[in-house]
């Protein structure tokens, strides 16, 4: 058994997932309240899964025991009122659409509260509902120095007003009186340090609590000692910070990994990526075209799912978690696949299905009908006697990760593929308890501390960003993007979809992947047309964002699960797509940390609310240079070409194409600031 890991935050009326790490099926597992506020009546039962509601606010301290080892967890609960509130959300087409077809309904959400399950993402005010609060969720940020004396962590809160309150690990041998907190500053000095001492900031305001950050501070375990227990299956993954003697690194394990950030993604469907005159497996033929995806600009890889499935062709209904598909070509085919793939530097993602199996899977077709069956508690079940699922969804039933057996089949599954793989996208994931996911990440990391997770919300959720999931799919861009495209909103809302992030609550630490269409989506091209297609691509290259291209989206494919026409492939959409993602991964002001600031501008000939222009720039690094120029991005989603002027100093020649955007006036960009946009112009800044 593992420590139930880090320290978990909730308000009142929020419920917490207890859950023993790494279980054993058989073992008998005892949780206790060990420690409470002196007003609380919340207690546990008698399940070794189960969720705890604390009923006042304070610190609660849980105790989990097997018989052999005993496990600490810190439960902090703030105020009633002070969790995310509810909001429904939309996928990208505007419908309620996740996973394979749907968005998610009711059941408990990540932070364990009832409700819209994965709505709590779209927090922007407390949770009793009151829609005329609109209150900002705080955001924290931490930076750590290290000095010969002292390890000092700094919280950057935002807003200004907004407090922070910090948490120790329960499994570190680091105690309250051994530091000290002034203000937003937490220090501990250097002798009574620990060899690891993992630290966490909830930032806090008057109606919200915030998304947690965390540093993982280590020194070097003395001469003789065994260095941290390997059975700990958490790791320290981000950017790190070392002191003068080199003694103590600082990590943020927060962070994503550093590989992934500006990474650009490519989905496949598997089933239909060939061509109808390919001979040999689904799979070799996405081996076949990697060069062509290393050309374009790929780096990442999603594969839809790859193993033993019920027929459908999507690949998400799995009947067996530890075999590949024997229609794409089994193992060897996938491992032939992943390792060509690496050979290039580009990684793969497995498609990770947790939430579900397919009712043609052998456990369930066991437990269907039989009470008695071994299998009967992996399922969620109906008063009427049929699976627990989603949407009337018939091919599938819901496990039930209440049961233990369920939890241990899953992480196996997880040691399974990980090691084959560089990532998984995490299917469904607002479906799935967060304390699984977390202790999946946990897992993962342990092993490889750039192993990527990516997580599949829809509308996301900013609690995912602490200690679950290192990418979220950015729904709220991909939303909009669509109602510009059907000339809904005007092509300004994009900003506004970007500025959305910040206002519920995800830190300036968070990483998104930007995308208009996907397997579950109506081509863009097809749904808007070819001028808002075009604007559409350079939106997802110069927005802040890893951007992802959906198999097809590249050469004018019009139907959203097709099998590929390579043969009447758009040349002029596919370089239009390699010009952007070179020059994003050429550009530092385009990548993901880069700034993305309003400019103004005026559409002086065109459809003004086709225009949207906006400045990017790359983050200063600490040196006073930011690394490069910062660019002016123009998009116009509109027929013909528009006028725009951005009423600042900018180079006339487009960087996307090396050709001249400048109107009739004189000089740069016509002398005055103004562009001649068909779909994107990028243009450097004259300061």
């Amino acid at each position: 058994m593992d420590h139930p890991g880090q320290p978990r935050v909730c308000a009142v009326g929020e419920a917490v997932e207890l859950a023993p790490r790494d279980p054993d099926p058989n073992a008998d597992y005892e949780w206790t309240v060990a420690d409470a506020p002196p007003a609380s009546a919340a207690d546990v039962t008698d399940d070794a899964v189960q969720w705890f509601e604390p009923d006042v606010q304070g610190r609660y301290l849980l105790r989990l025991d097997d018989g052999r080892t005993t496990h600490d967890l810190t439960v902090r609960a703030f105020a009633e009122g002070t969790a995310p509130a509810a909001e429904e959300g939309t996928s990208a087409s505007g419908g309620v659409t996740s996973g394979d077809e749907a968005e998610q309904p009711t059941r408990r959400s990540a932070s364990g509260s009832s409700g819209a399950s994965g709505s709590a993402g779209r927090a922007g005010g407390p949770a009793d509902g009151d829609a005329d609060r609109d209150v900002e969720r705080p955001r924290v940020h931490l930076e750590t120095a290290v000095t010969e004396d002292a390890v000092r962590i700094e919280a950057r809160v935002r807003p200004p007003g907004a407090r922070v309150e910090f948490l120790l690990d329960d499994r570190d041998d680091l105690d309250e009186s051994d530091v000290s907190v002034d203000g937003r500053t937490f220090s501990v000095a250097r002798e009574r340090l620990p060899e690891r001492a993992r630290v966490y900031a909830v930032p806090v305001s008057a109606g919200a609590y915030g998304v947690v950050d965390a540093v993982d501070v280590r020194r070097p375990a003395p001469e003789g000692d065994s260095p941290d227990d390997a059975a700990d299956a958490d790791s320290a993954v981000g950017g790190s910070a070392t002191g003068a003697d080199g003694a103590v690194t600082v990590d943020r394990p927060y962070d994503p990994p550093s590989w992934a950030l500006d990474s650009t993604i490519y989905e496949v469907y598997v089933r239909t990526f060939a061509d109808d005159d390919h001979e040999g497996s689904p799979l070799s033929a996405v081996r076949e075209r990697l060069d062509d995806l290393d050309d374009l600009g790929v780096d990442t890889l999603w594969l839809t799912p790859v193993l033993a499935h019920d027929g459908a062709p999507h690949g998400y209904n799995i009947t067996d978690f530890f075999e590949i598909a024997s229609d794409l070509g089994g193992r060897e085919a996938y491992r032939d696949l992943v390792d060509a793939a690496h050979e290039r530097d580009i990684r793969v993602l497995f498609d990770f299905v947790a939430n579900h199996s397919a009712r043609e899977h052998p456990f369930f077709g066991d437990a269907y009908g039989d009470p008695e069956s071994p299998y009967h508690d992996w399922y969620e079940w109906q008063e009427s006697g049929e699976p627990g699922t989603y949407f009337d969804w018939e091919l599938i039933a819901n496990f039930d990760f209440s049961t233990l057996a369920v939890r241990r089949h899953l992480l196996d599954a997880v040691d399974e593929w990980a090691p084959l793989v560089d990532g998984f996208r995490c299917d469904m994931a607002w479906a799935v308890p967060d304390g699984f996911w977390r202790e999946i990440r946990e897992r993962v990391k342990a092993h490889d501390s750039e192993f990527f997770l990516l997580d599949e919300t829809i509308p996301y959720i900013p609690d995912f960003q602490a200690g679950l999931f290192d990418m979220h799919f950015d729904s709220t861009t991909a939303f909009t993007l669509r109602e510009i495209g059907d000339e809904n909103e005007a092509a300004e809302a994009v900003l506004d979809a970007v500025d959305e992030r910040r206002r519920i609550g995800f830190p300036d630490h968070a990483s998104f992947m930007l995308y208009h269409e996907n397997h579950d989506e109506g081509r863009y091209l097809a749904s808007y047309g070819e001028d808002a297609a075009f604007a559409a691509a350079g939106a997802l290259a110069t927005l802040p964002g890893a951007p992802m291209v959906y198999a097809g989206q590249e050469t004018g494919q019009l139907g959203r699960r097709d099998r590929l026409d390579y043969e009447n492939a758009r040349e002029d959409l596919t370089e239009h797509y390699r010009r952007l993602l070179a020059l994003r991964d050429e550009h530092p002001a385009l990548q993901h940390r880069a700034g993305l600031s309003r400019v103004d501008y005026e559409v002086r000939s065109g459809d003004p609310d086709s225009v949207v222009a906006y400045r990017r720039e790359a983050a200063d690094e600490g040196n006073g240079a930011g690394g490069g120029d910062p660019v002016v991005v123009a998009l116009n989603f509109g027929a013909g070409d528009a006028a725009v002027s951005v009423g600042a100093p900018v180079g006339d020649t487009d960087l996307v194409t090396d050709e001249s955007v400048a109107t009739d006036g004189e000089g740069p960009a016509g002398g005055d600031g103004t562009l001649a946009v068909s779909d994107v112009v990028v243009v450097p800044v004259r300061d």
